[in-house]
């Protein structure tokens, strides 16, 4: 055997063993990467923990606040209808008032919708809703069940 016969053989050993140190490599820098993410993520959490917690329950306590509002507004002081004509629906809609209608004197019917706070904006139903009555597309249908 010449001395050039096993130098192919051995580049080829030395190539596959290169190849396999990369691929070995590669796996342990993302093992390592997944591990770091992972314990980052855990410190994050126990960190933020109180504060998710905190704002949830601002959402929460604003969310009980719109929806007590939309109760009472009828009897807050500036409300412009008479309570009286004041029927509560809650969605898709807050109130229907019947202006009026305690008097026996009908003059309009008045969809309500109640807001609280300055970010309070209709929603995508809300907006439909708006829309239909705004154009017309309100009728009357008497349904007899006999």
């Amino acid at each position: 055997m010449s001395s050039m016969d096993w130098l192919l053989p051995f580049l080829v050993f030395v190539i596959a063993l290169l190849v396999l140190l990369l691929l070995q490599t590669r796996v342990d820098v993302r093992n390592r990467a997944e591990r770091r993410a992972s314990e980052l993520l855990d410190h994050w959490k126990l960190e933020a923990e109180s504060e998710i917690r905190r704002d949830a329950v601002e959402r929460s306590r604003a969310v009980i606040a719109g929806k007590v509002s939309e109760h009472l507004a009828p009897w807050l002081g500036d409300f412009p209808y008479n309570p009286k004509d004041v029927r509560f629906l809650g969605t898709p809609v807050d109130l229907i008032v019947f202006d009026g209608l305690d008097e026996d004197a009908l003059e309009e019917i008045i969809f309500v919708e109640v807001k609280t706070g300055p970010s309070a904006n209709l929603t995508k139903r809300e907006r439909r809703l708006r829309d239909a009555v705004k154009d017309g597309r309100v009728r009357w249908e008497e349904l007899r069940l006999d």
